[in-house]
């Protein structure tokens, strides 16, 4: 599996974070890094669905048809033909 190319960044942890961290990391065998970026994943996965941005894209294209995914061939053709 090819490994994807993490972004470097540079932080200030308070004195008491960086502490838990190091005996996270040291009681885990995982790197500072590695319990840092868990930390980032366990907070994105625990915010509210309703507050994605990505779900902000859903209904753009909204037609109000129910069989859209089945028949979008036959739309588009009818689409193209009412413009001729």
């Amino acid at each position: 599996m090819r490994k994807l190319k993490k972004t470097p960044i540079q932080i200030y942890l308070e004195p008491e974070q960086d502490k838990i961290i190091s005996v996270l990391a040291k009681g885990s065998g995982q790197s500072k890094a590695a319990i840092i970026r868990s930390c980032i994943s366990s907070f994105i996965a625990s915010l509210p669905l309703e507050k994605d941005p990505a779900l902000d894209i859903m209904n753009l294209g909204a037609s109000g048809e129910k069989d859209i995914a089945q028949k979008h061939d036959d739309y588009l053709i009818s689409l193209t033909q009412s413009k001729q």
